[in-house]
């Protein structure tokens, strides 16, 4: 899939035609970040941004999720959009995978989300979809 932040300074691909998995995430940081009621991830196979020295609109910085992980949540610096995020493991082994925003992305398919976090979510979460208090346990679905 073919994605940009809003200013298009920062333009990329997936490494896959479509996402993994796709979550609406109700968590206070979320929230935040989206700036808005939910945030919504897109489960990729691991990739990397354009380096900065490549394409110095790249920014990241780390922070600890509620779930205790560390993660590296990646922006552009030009016009604030928040671009993907990638688990940083304290015994430096690589994610597997990134979490792109959802709405960075041509052509998403919406549908099937799950929603997770719900515990913290300030809208309704509607009949019948998958969904998780908190983290989601990635083995298995719950409903």
């Amino acid at each position: 899939m073919n994605g940009s932040c809003q200013c298009g300074a920062i333009i990329f691909t997936t490494p896959v035609p479509t996402p993994i998995r796709l979550y609406h995430c109700h968590c206070l940081d979320c929230r935040k970040q989206s700036g808005s009621a939910f945030g919504t991830s897109a489960i990729f196979p691991f990739f990397k941004l354009p380096d900065p020295e490549v394409n110095p609109a790249v920014s990241f910085f780390s922070r600890v999720c509620e779930s205790g992980r560390r993660q590296n949540c990646y922006f552009c610096n030009k016009c604030g959009s928040r671009i993907l995020h990638a688990h940083q493991f304290d015994d430096g082994v690589q994610a597997k995978v990134v979490a792109v925003k959802g709405g960075m992305l041509e052509g998403l398919k919406w549908e099937g989300a799950a929603h997770i976090y719900c515990r913290s979510a300030v809208v309704g979460i509607p009949e019948g979809v998958e969904r998780w208090e908190a983290d989601p346990d990635f083995s298995k679905k719950s409903s």
